[in-house]
């Protein structure tokens, strides 16, 4: 058993660090993983092909995008993130070339780059091309003299067209200063010819085009990342460092450092609110309404994206009218919120949107959500958004575009093809239990309005369709989130004169307004429980005002929110 130990338990920690990696992407944070899958449209096309590699860095970009689209299927993604950390590991380990009781110190740089990850806009591309760079660093300690040199002078630029910037790694790990200082040369003199010749700036050049979603930056733990590489091969190269010889107890020291210097640092980089809202979206996109309102029953959601998502599940299951004050409101921006140019919350309101029937709006917001994305990229999540809607305009050519698209993907590739057969099939499409729907709910005419009228906006909808439940729930919760009651009553009377629809938030404003006129409302419009409830808040709001004793209990109330309470 010693001797099984002693020969493989580097291998082991190499494995229980993937294992470790493996269980928080699938387990901790699944949903960032379809976060980053639907932020391109990787098409098996050879012009796409073609179009990656004509810039620098296009052949790990191309395999980073590959690798991400499996991220569809979370387990599959969180796998491949394990064994891209084992391999960084093992290659970072090879490079150095020192004793093996030294060994947890090669987990440094991975564990940098899962910390650097909890940023949403670290791009797998970058850890390709450390992956690339590190390969070719062994390949070329493995070549003579000479062909070090022709490796140099031909291979460098044929390196960073690959690679990007990360051939500056390689460059760095050449065997003497000579040979550091001319293929740093080289590769200097590429990024700058590539800057004079191709559309990109320079600082973009330098920076890697695909390492970061967002242009012209780079967080600078991935700058540091080939720095500690290299100065972990520059330190074992010292003669003092290649005799050196650890004992156990400074191996167990090491081993001990850096696991709970991960354990410490890497959960750092991850914002828990960015995340959470990340989650939000991720749910929505696939429509687990009760997994939205059981997230937040878990942790009450604050944020107009979250407060929005949370609204958006409970009117789609009916719940609006009922459990809307059982969760903290942000006015009209918890219904609908405000306009801002990022994927997230542009491509939240598309889907608030879509789902009251608002369909042309929903096209022109799933728009401005791709080109909201900032390194250009397409996005397959919009591109099926697209079809859909111009499914459900009867727009046949140009879904048939945008399906003919995601036919060149892998996940997507079955539902472009079952769509493909609906197109123009009037029958099989009303049928649809979305699309049909849908086409009863949209308006036959486009008008223009605000997104602040949002009660005007769903009143047109459920006076064109008076099954239109979700048009109806905004619209009587609007002007209650405006805490404009006098409005409500004018929207209430109208909705409850076509539909049976009186939920609990309903009986509250009517008593409330009825209240304020200093009469009773009608008989059996308000429940009895409702209407002594009423009675206990105005009698202890009576005593001391919204900071009055007792009255938190009232906090999932329609009259708590109205005054104005926290």
């Amino acid at each position: 058993m010693k001797k099984f130990l002693s020969r493989y338990w580097k291998i082991g920690l190499t494995i229980l660090f993937g294992v470790a990696v493996f269980l928080f992407w699938r387990y901790r944070y699944p949903f960032a993983l379809t976060y980053q899958e639907q932020l391109q449209l990787f098409l098996f096309d050879s012009d796409y092909f073609a179009m990656r590699m004509a810039e620098p860095g296009g052949l790990a970009r191309y395999i980073g995008e590959f690798l991400t689209q499996f991220y569809n299927g979370v387990t599959i993604g969180a796998l491949i993130l394990a064994l891209v950390m084992m391999l960084i590991q093992r290659l970072t380990w090879r490079v150095m070339s020192c004793d093996s009781m030294f060994y947890p110190l090669s987990f440094i740089p991975a564990l940098m780059l899962w910390y650097a990850m909890g940023d949403e806009s670290v791009l797998l591309t970058y850890a390709v091309a450390l992956i690339m760079a590190l390969a070719a660093v062994l390949l070329i300690q493995k070549c003579g003299q000479i062909w070090k040199w022709v490796i140099i002078v031909v291979l460098m630029p044929v390196l960073y067209w690959l690679i990007g910037p990360m051939a500056l790694l390689v460059a760095l790990c050449m065997a003497t200063w000579q040979m550091v200082v001319v293929a740093l040369i080289i590769v200097v003199a590429c990024i700058f010819m590539s800057a004079h010749l191709l559309p990109y700036p320079l600082l973009r050049l330098v920076l890697g085009i695909g390492y970061y979603r967002i242009p012209v930056t780079l967080p600078y733990v991935l700058m540091a990342i080939p720095l500690v590489i290299w100065l972990l091969q520059w330190l074992f190269d010292l003669r003092f460092a290649r005799e050196l010889k650890a004992g156990r107890p400074i191996l167990a020291g090491m081993l001990v450092v850096v696991a709970v210097g991960g354990l410490m640092i890497v959960p750092r980089g991850f914002d828990s609110r960015k995340y959470e809202l990340i989650e939000y979206d991720y749910l929505v996109r696939v429509s687990d309404w009760n997994g939205i309102i059981a997230k937040a029953e878990q942790k009450m959601p604050d944020l107009p994206m979250s407060v929005s998502a949370t609204n958006l599940a409970l009117a789609m299951t009916n719940q609006l009218g009922e459990r809307a004050f059982d969760f903290y409101q942000r006015g009209l921006q918890g219904m609908l919120p405000k306009f801002e140019r990022n994927f997230a919350t542009t491509q939240l309101t598309g889907e608030i949107y879509f789902h009251l029937g608002l369909v042309n709006t929903a096209q022109r917001f799933a728009f401005e959500a791709m080109e909201a994305i900032p390194n250009y990229n397409k996005s397959a999540r919009v591109v099926k958004r697209l079809a859909e809607t111009n499914l459900i305009n009867g727009q046949y050519k140009v879904a048939e575009k945008y399906l003919r698209m995601l036919e060149k993907t892998i996940f997507y590739r079955p539902w472009a093809q079952r769509t493909l057969a609906m197109l123009g099939d009037e029958k099989a499409i009303n049928a649809h239990p979305l699309y049909g729907t849908l086409r009863q709910y949209r308006l036959q005419e486009d008008f223009l309005f605000s997104d602040r009228e949002l009660d005007k906006i769903c009143g047109q909808l459920f006076m064109h369709c008076h099954q239109n439940q979700v048009a109806a729930q905004y619209l009587l919760m609007a002007p209650l989130l405006d805490r404009d009651v006098p409005r409500f009553m004018q929207y209430a009377q109208y909705v409850q004169s076509q539909i049976q629809y009186n939920p609990r938030s309903c009986q509250e404003a009517i008593a409330f307004a009825f209240m304020q006129q200093r009469q009773q409302p009608p008989q059996g419009v308000v429940s009895p429980m409702v209407l002594q409830r009423m009675n206990d808040f105005m009698r202890i709001y009576s005593s001391g005002g919204k900071d009055a004793v007792g009255l938190k209990q009232f906090r999932n109330t329609v009259w708590y929110y109205l005054i104005g309470g926290e």
